[in-house]
């Protein structure tokens, strides 16, 4: 079999002779196609701006909720209290945005390494944040102000942090799974940051919730997300890109 002709795509690959697996960039949509594709490339879209409507979301409430500190406090905390309705809004609706752009990975990947596995993991996470939003944590550390601080874990902060545990660990290994498709299109350096990105990201999420870096943990944790959310969007940008063109032309 041919090796599949690059002309018109911009790919970065580690070596000439690397096998490459085709992507469908730099090609037009067939009239069939079109519509198909224009929803694809709508859905991928979702997947961009869900961390970054996210991040901003929970950093803007953070520096304005009276109490709140960004080194002690996780952002799981600012849903509690009269205004918590707002991140529980952030939580859910980032939750359907990631489900959404994981119907466009998987229309888009079609077949293939990671086709299935990443985007229905992809999916689980965006539940995640929905049960997450759904049943919030406890009050701790003085925050809400004047709330009564919880001395026990309750029922609905477990299924909280154990929606956060599932949900982290697959955002992790589709990372993983999505790096080997990159890996095998001739994206090497975006499949070694999602290799390595996905896993630091759990790893940081189990030495908070474990309180093994102790008071370090909340701002490292912090530091994963924002960087397991730009990994995230810079991959769904990359695969907006590997679509066909539709502008109708």
């Amino acid at each position: 079999m041919n090796a599949p002709d690059d002309g018109g795509r911009n790919r970065e690959t580690d070596t000439v002779n690397t096998p490459t697996i085709p992507t469908r960039a730099g090609t037009t949509s067939s009239p069939e196609e079109l519509t198909a594709d224009r929803v694809t490339k709508s859905l991928l879209g979702y997947g961009v701006i869900a961390g970054p409507i996210y991040v901003v979301a929970s950093l803007t409430q953070a520096l304005l909720r009276e109490g709140f500190d960004l080194s002690r406090h996780a952002w799981s905390q600012l849903a509690l209290g009269d205004a918590g309705w707002v991140q529980v809004t952030n939580f859910v609706v980032t939750g359907l945005m990631l489900i959404a752009a994981a119907v466009g990975l998987r229309r888009a990947l079609r077949t293939g390494p990671a086709a299935t596995w990443s985007p229905r993991l992809l999916a689980a996470f965006g539940l995640s944040m929905i049960a997450a939003g759904a049943f919030p944590v406890d009050p701790a550390g003085g925050f809400p102000v004047g709330a009564e601080q919880a001395t026990t874990i309750s029922a609905t902060a477990a299924v909280h942090m154990l929606a956060g545990a599932v949900g982290f660990s697959c955002l992790a290994v589709a990372l993983v799974l999505l790096a080997r498709r990159l890996s095998g299109e001739g994206f090497g350096r975006l499949a070694a940051t999602c290799r390595t990105v996905g896993p630091l990201f759990l790893l940081a999420f189990v030495a908070m919730a474990s309180g093994l870096l102790g008071p370090a943990g909340i701002p490292t944790f912090v530091v994963a997300v924002l960087a397991v959310f730009a990994v995230l969007s810079v991959a769904f940008v990359h695969r907006y890109r590997q679509m066909p063109n539709t502008d109708g032309r």
